[in-house]
């Protein structure tokens, strides 16, 4: 069975304090990951980091086009792309050294996910940390 969702593993990613790359997090205020980035921020105490296209700062980050152009290391990988680029955003991931992958709501590849599992990366598929979070009373 594919390890992905298990509670204990989207306790820990959600509790401990980490680096975020949200890939997709833009200005865009009809997008969903401005929303979830603020409270990862805010009401986590994480540290995001923006990468998109347009490498555009947000919520007072830096800004970037692509993983591998953020310094220093990465904890978690966020990501607010469609389930068809997910593979190359995972891949990416892998390259970088993450530590774990956290695919957004509607956001589903089964083989992209067993590769980053295999690789070592702690994998949560189709879930919203602005929903998992209070359920498990994460956050202030």
């Amino acid at each position: 069975m594919l390890p992905v969702n298990d509670p204990q593993v989207i306790a820990d990613v959600l509790s401990t304090p980490a680096r975020w790359a949200i890939v997709g997090l833009s200005n865009n205020p009809k997008r969903a990951a401005l929303g979830v980035s603020l409270m990862l921020q805010k009401s986590l105490g994480m540290d995001i980091i923006p990468v998109s296209l347009k490498g555009e700062d947000v919520h007072g980050a830096t800004g970037y086009k692509r993983l591998a152009d953020v310094p220093g290391p990465i904890d978690v990988v966020d990501c607010f792309v469609n389930s068809q680029r997910i593979g190359a955003v995972v891949d990416e991931a892998i390259a970088i050294g993450a530590k774990a992958v956290w695919l957004q709501l509607g956001v589903i590849d089964a083989a992209a996910a067993q590769r980053a599992a295999a690789a070592g990366l702690r994998v949560v598929m189709d879930r919203c940390p602005a929903i998992e979070a209070p359920k498990l009373g994460i956050g202030r």
